[in-house]
């Protein structure tokens, strides 16, 4: 088995527990990790919606979620998670979720993104994922 290499200079990679072809990290160490990951997205404009809110209340429809979860579960209590709410006319933003998750030897966690925009979104060269063991 190959090992992964960064894409392109200037990234940075070490270790043997992210795999670029997949997504995913997967621990090569049973304990608890730190994650990151910040997402640059480009959004098209989204359609015009008519929906009938109050005052002040955003629009659920424009709502972005971005998960790390542990072995493609995202249940509360065993991933991260972070909402957005997507400005009209915002066409390029940066979304991060941090966060310790506890993961077994051999375990993985990966990024998923949550769109309800209803407008097509495109994670942008320069973003991020990383993990870090804290302690075992």
């Amino acid at each position: 088995m190959a090992k992964e290499q960064p894409e392109r200079e200037g990234m940075f990679h070490r270790g043997s527990g992210l795999n670029l072809t997949s997504g995913q990290y997967t621990a090569p160490t049973t304990g608890y990790y730190i994650f990151t990951a910040t997402l640059h997205i480009a959004a098209a404009e989204a359609p015009v919606r008519r929906q009938r809110r109050g005052k002040g209340q955003p629009c659920r429809g424009n709502r972005l979620r971005v998960l790390i979860c542990v072995q493609s579960r995202c249940q509360h209590n065993s991933s991260l998670e972070t909402m957005s709410q997507l400005e009209s006319g915002g066409d390029l933003f940066t979304i991060s979720v941090t966060g310790v998750l506890y993961l077994q030897a051999g375990q993985y966690a990966s990024v998923f993104v949550d769109n309800a925009a209803g407008s097509p979104l495109t994670v942008q060269s320069g973003s991020d994922f990383s993990a870090i063991l804290l302690g075992v």
